[in-house]
């Protein structure tokens, strides 16, 4: 959310303009756009739709090099600040990224999927842990006070002391995908290895299931878009403005008592959620409401 020599719609060899002539404003565009009572999209919406759509189209494809901001300009009839709005408009959606010195690229735009409903039972049916595609690192273990969201999840008063393991998940090119952290009640897990600064032997659940003899039974998922906080940007390389997916998943036993509740932080670029059910044929009243 690139080529070295081809710009919008055309092939041009660009020479290095002078900087003095290079627009140093975009102030008319801003006033021609207040004149026209803001009825057409701004130019540098303009200048992002249509890379954009050469994106989508593949006529730029991933990998490929944009053209310099200076090239961008001159084809659109704009000035050079202008076309970086464009740019920073296409970097938040995650579609180029910038490489300091080289240029700015098409990003690849794969996405992970994430279907809630099918975890447990896929982890139960293999060893290892839940998420076996990525490499875990633990950044810390430990006991820590619960968070007022934490706290809310688990059903005690703030600052509760609880145990808490957190991670960092890395894909095979060692980019970072996930900051998570698992929450843990301390009456079970003080003292055990999950206050360890380790990787568990399989997926956490079966870890706590082991020790406390009890089976996770229910899970309710919390997902929140929200801008990215400064440090998570810099931690997952975001421009600013860029956005994440915030999950809050509260694990319960049989009886209704909290046994975890973990949050994962994505790039909302990278990843799709899936969910599949059954529709019920019977009307239910005691359903509960989707305000969507």
């Amino acid at each position: 959310m690139r080529i070295a020599t081809r710009t919008c719609g055309s092939t041009h060899e660009h020479a290095a303009e002078p900087r003095e002539l290079e627009p140093d404003t975009g102030l008319e565009e801003e006033r021609l756009e207040m004149a026209d009572g803001g009825s057409r999209a701004k130019k540098y919406h303009q200048i992002a739709d249509a890379i954009r759509a050469q994106i989508r189209a593949g006529d730029l494809p991933v990998g490929s090099r944009l053209p310099a901001e200076t090239a961008i300009a001159v084809d659109h009839n704009t000035s050079v600040p202008t076309v970086r709005q464009a740019m920073g408009v296409l970097r938040a959606e995650g579609l180029i990224e910038s490489r300091h010195g080289v240029g700015t690229f098409v990003r690849e735009t794969q996405r992970f999927e994430r279907r809630s409903r099918h975890r447990y039972g896929a982890a139960r049916a293999r060893t290892g842990l839940m998420n076996n595609t990525f490499r875990h690192d633990i950044v810390g273990a430990g006991p820590e006070p619960a968070p007022e969201r934490i706290a809310s999840a688990m059903g005690i008063p703030a600052g509760t002391e609880v145990i808490v393991r957190r991670r960092d998940l890395y894909d095979d090119k060692s980019e970072l995908q996930e900051i998570g952290a698992s929450y843990l009640p301390a009456d079970f897990a003080a003292g055990t290895y999950l206050a360890e600064p380790k990787v568990v032997p399989k997926a956490l659940f079966r870890c706590v299931e082991e020790i406390t003899g009890r089976r996770y039974a229910y899970a309710l998922d919390h997902w929140i878009a929200r801008p990215a906080a400064v440090e998570e940007a810099e931690a997952f390389g975001l421009p600013l403005g860029a956005y994440v997916v915030h999950i809050v998943h509260t694990a319960t036993d049989e009886n209704g008592d909290v046994l975890e509740v973990s949050e994962s932080i994505w790039p909302a670029d990278r990843l799709a959620f899936i969910d599949e059910y059954e529709i019920p044929a019977e009307a239910d009243p005691d359903a509960l409401k989707s305000d969507i």
